[in-house]
């Protein structure tokens, strides 16, 4: 669902991969269920992800690409939509979560005002005004995961 509240994080996947100059390198993979395209940062080799299933069983993917690369849960940097995060908001939450270690990256999409229109809203696309801040927000969410995944790689092979 590209333009999206919802796929945000493919976005922020979208310009890590056009910075690391392999935007053009995406390869399906029948393992994983995914498009797969592999980046150098420093001496790390990257491992970028884009889930082809549906959103909310993109776990499916995750897993059997990190047993495929051998990668464990604090290697595995997640990107998703956030309602309880601002428009324009980022937070770097790493580990702590109830289902997993892993690092993820909060992208704040807004909540809308009544409950009833959460999905409405998460399913939507951007208005002219909230597209005017995405740019920035793409250049500071790419900006900030690669400089946290710059200073604590240290094994041969980390991952998205």
């Amino acid at each position: 669902m590209p333009g999206t509240r919802h796929s945000v994080g493919m976005a922020v996947l979208g310009q890590i991969a056009q910075r690391l100059g392999v935007a053009e390198n995406w390869a399906r993979d029948s393992r994983c269920a995914a498009d797969l395209a592999l980046a150098r940062l420093g001496d790390a080799q990257l491992v970028l992800l884009r889930p082809r299933r549906l959103m909310n069983v993109n776990g499916r993917s995750v897993a059997q690409a990190a047993e495929l690369f051998g990668l464990t849960a604090e290697e595995i940097y997640l990107v998703h939509d956030e309602l309880d995060k601002p428009l324009g908001k980022l937070a770097l939450k790493l580990g702590g979560s109830a289902s997993s270690a892993m690092p993820r990256l909060l992208v704040g999409i807004g909540r809308p005002t009544h409950p009833s229109m959460v999905e409405t809203h998460v399913l939507g696309c951007f208005s002219p005004e909230e597209q005017e801040l995405l740019s920035p927000l793409m250049d500071q969410a790419t900006d900030l995961l690669l400089d946290h995944i710059r200073a604590r790689s240290q094994g041969p092979l980390s991952g998205l």
